[in-house]
């Protein structure tokens, strides 16, 4: 990307930002591209879960990561995503789907260029909005964890599950995260992240 487009983008990121913040738009559980977020606090919450076993407590872990997410977010459903989740409207919202859109690439090697292929899905690779624009595109994950009364936390692509119990209710309470995991799955599955 040209270092003018860089700099537009850091505009955009900022003013997104500020309008997500200011309206409590973004998943607290996400550590990732937040400011005053980092692998520290994911790490942290982790830790924090594991002093459930000091409580006599029994958890159960599971970590997701989208293989190739940033690569597989649908257009139209992220543009949906920004409507009607964010609230982003008029010609912000135009402003996106141009951003999005009319993307290609081609390979040069050896003084050859591969064909131009003509990219429909994905959000563009080594940008300032790609990150944030992944997260506010796959916030329905954090919602099917509460759904499911699942602990969450996400870090990019990376998403941990957990769930804490009294040893006498892991039968009862096992189930709920399979449960939890499956529906994420069929979100990947629609939304073409898997």
């Amino acid at each position: 990307m040209s270092f003018l487009s860089k700099l537009l983008e850091r505009v955009v990121h900022r003013r997104l930002q500020a309008f997500l913040d200011s309206n409590e738009l973004m998943p607290s559980q996400q550590s990732a591209y937040r400011q005053h977020h980092s692998t520290e606090t994911a790490v942290l919450k982790v830790y924090n879960d594991r002093m459930a076993a000091d409580s006599g407590l029994v958890s159960a872990l599971r970590l997701l990561d989208l293989t190739a997410g940033f690569d597989t977010v649908d257009h139209d459903l992220l543009l949906f995503h920004l409507e009607r989740q964010f609230r982003l409207r008029g010609v912000t919202l135009l402003w996106f789907r141009s951003y999005l859109s009319g993307r290609s690439y081609r390979v040069w090697f050896a003084g050859a260029a591969s064909r131009t292929v003509h990219v429909i899905c994905s959000v563009p690779q080594g940008s300032v909005l790609g990150p944030r624009l992944f997260i506010m595109y796959s916030v329905d994950l954090a919602d099917k964890a509460v759904e499911h009364d699942i602990n969450f936390h996400g870090y990019a692509d990376d998403t941990q599950l957990c769930v804490h119990c009294r040893p006498e209710e892991i039968a009862a309470t096992t189930p709920k995260l399979e449960l939890c995991i499956t529906d994420m799955d069929n979100w990947s599955l629609r939304t073409g992240s898997s």
